[in-house]
């Protein structure tokens, strides 16, 4: 197993300060939820044969990994495939994020800590400064940092010769990385929404592992709501649990898994009380779109960047919204979900003609 490394920035061991939700994640770590091995993994074959490959050739050339980039939506698994790269490459892994790294000088007490091999994982790179982003260019390509010696008058700046490590970088927002960043990782690769009956998979071991196992039909309808992401998928077999052993439950069974699943708002296509506000707001104020992200932002008093890289993603791969020229717009599945197949979006053709 790889050891990890959780850096605070300022080059100490640190617990990171991060959300409510992603504090869960870490208990949940510790309870052994995420899979240590690409055996493991639940899901993303495709991914997981390409990457098995160039492990392997890594480890037979007895060379590093080359610099792996993975991107998509949050919760898909990104800092875990990173994990699992450093053990099976049997390497320490190094984690910190792009907000974390400040400057200059917090990336090269990263860079010099990394032992030959070893796996550097930043998350949300495409927050890393420019200064410090341009410090990566010469660590990724030539393996050296120049790093500053002496004061005043005296200071001067010297390479300083690297060990071969692979610089693993996650982003949910390809699109503001910078062409020379891109262009330096090796190994580019996405990760996709999870199927259900992958989300099933992972439902069922997560109980398991929780010690309230899950009936079949229970884990189907848990991994169906979950939104396509096995983070929502073990948050709401977490919460499903907890309902059923209130209830005086030793397992999961589908009436458990429905009953929770209601309490919470969850409806049967994995909605929550926000993606029905968005779709709702869409249809009232704006006549089903199309609206702008910034207006909607505004109007639901959410975010950009949580309505881009959160629900977005979700609504626009089950076809309940689409992005036009002009902005947002609700589709006829959306309107016939939440009621409203009187509010025929205009435009939308997605549904064909189809009148309940």
């Amino acid at each position: 197993m790889a050891r990890v490394r959780h850096d605070d920035g300022g080059g100490q061991d640190a617990d990171r300060v991060v959300s409510a939700d992603v504090r869960e994640e870490d208990a949940a770590e510790r309870l052994s939820l995420r899979p240590q091995k690409m055996s493991e993994y639940i899901g993303q074959t495709a991914l997981k044969n390409k990457l098995s490959v160039f492990v392997e050739a890594a480890r037979q050339r007895k060379e590093a990994l080359d610099h792996t980039l993975l991107h998509g939506p949050p919760g898909l698994g990104k800092t875990t495939m990173a994990q699992i790269l450093a053990n099976e490459l049997g390497v320490k892994i190094h984690i910190t994020s792009g907000p974390a790294v400040e400057h200059k000088g917090v990336l090269a007490g990263h860079l010099t800590a990394l032992e030959s091999g070893d796996v550097l994982f930043i998350d949300e790179i495409h927050r890393l400064s420019p200064t410090v982003e341009e410090s990566l260019y010469s660590a990724m390509e030539d393996g050296r940092i120049d790093l500053a010696v002496g004061e005043g008058s005296r200071a001067r700046t010297m390479p300083f010769e690297l060990a071969p490590f692979t610089l693993v970088g996650a982003t949910t927002r390809t699109a503001l990385l910078s062409a020379p960043l891109r262009e330096r990782f090796q190994i580019v690769e996405g990760l996709e929404f999870y199927s259900d009956e992958e989300l099933s998979q992972i439902v069922t071991r997560t109980a398991s592992l929780l010690e309230c196992p899950a009936t079949k039909e229970g884990a189907k309808l848990v991994g169906r709501r979950s939104r396509g992401t096995p983070r929502i998928a073990n948050r709401l077999t977490r919460r499903v649990r907890d309902f059923a052993q209130v209830r005086g439950r030793k397992t999961i069974d589908i009436e458990d898994a429905e009953y929770a699943l209601e309490q919470l708002g969850i409806d049967l296509e994995g909605l929550d009380g926000v993606d029905r506000k968005i779709l709702a707001t869409i249809i009232d104020a704006f006549d089903g779109g199309p609206v702008g992200i910034d207006a909607l932002a505004a109007t639901i008093s959410e975010p950009r960047d949580t309505l881009e890289d959160v629900y977005e993603p979700f609504l626009l791969q089950r076809g309940f919204l689409v992005r036009t020229p002009r902005g947002r717009q609700v589709t006829r599945k959306a309107t016939l979900h939440l009621g409203r197949a009187s509010k025929t979006p205009r435009g939308d053709t997605r549904q064909g003609e189809l009148d309940l």
